[in-house]
């Protein structure tokens, strides 16, 4: 499959959303909302659940599937109060001694205005610096679009893993055709010159695992056997292997 392909194939109707994948992975997952501060963001589901025997806090860029539903998440495109709750509730595993699983899907950040205007570079950026320092294990999934910062935030974690038909850039092949050329049509070059895709980005070591398209099933037991492995690690052993991660090559 070219990259392009891949990048038109993480928009198609009657993908799994991330809130298929928690109804999967942690069926007695319980929401909770609000970021303390302005409000709750839709876009951004978060809350605890069990994997396998093992308590999570979830947190979730949600598409919708629907055109209500889109509407309802801002097509996964965050707020900052969406990031500040993700934040909120990573620090309330922190507290608890719970790992934290996110499910990342989503085209960017919100632009709006008044987004801008809630500080929608700092809730990334807080989030981006809080993860460093998090005195538990943080599993990262990619299921289908990982838009820039947006996805980012909920990315710098101990294991970033990726779906197979999943994609992650900078920017996106359009917007970069645009840029550099100010031709859309040049997006399927874009694509390949951007090495988004999991393969790709495997081989550079940005991500750790490329995880079986559409099965939650597996995902679910993949997700237990690498959580029990990292709960073994002291905080000082898990801090500095995640510094040491980000600090390669790679990177």
């Amino acid at each position: 499959m070219a990259d392009y392909d891949i990048v038109t194939a993480a928009h198609r109707e009657g993908r799994l959303t991330a809130s298929d994948y928690i109804a999967k992975l942690a069926p007695d997952f319980m929401e909770l909302h609000g970021d303390r501060l302005c409000g709750d963001d839709a876009a951004v589901i978060g809350g605890i659940g069990t994997i396998g025997k093992i308590p999570v806090t979830l947190i979730a860029l949600e598409k919708g599937k629907t055109t209500e539903e889109r509407i309802r998440h801002n097509f996964g495109s965050a707020h900052p109060e969406g990031y500040r709750k993700a934040l909120r509730l990573m620090q309330q595993a922190e507290k608890f001694r719970r790992p934290v699983v996110c499910l990342v899907d989503t085209a960017g950040a919100f632009c709006g205005v008044d987004a801008e205007e809630h500080g929608q570079g700092r809730a990334i950026a807080d989030n981006l610096a809080k993860m460093s320092t998090l005195r538990t294990p943080i599993l990262s999934v990619i299921l289908g679009e990982g838009g820039s910062g947006g996805a980012l935030a909920l990315c710098h974690s101990d294991r970033i893993w990726m779906m197979e038909d999943a994609y992650l850039s900078v920017v996106s092949p359009e917007s970069c055709a645009n840029i550099l050329w100010k031709d859309t049509a040049r997006a399927n070059e874009a694509a390949e010159a951007l090495a988004l895709t999991a393969p790709k980005l495997r081989r550079l070591q940005l991500i750790d695992r490329i995880c079986k398209a559409g099965d939650p099933k597996a995902l679910a037991a993949d997700i237990t056997a690498e959580l029990t492995e990292l709960r073994k690690m002291t905080f000082t052993e898990l801090l500095e292997t995640r510094y040491r991660k980000f600090r390669t090559a790679g990177y």
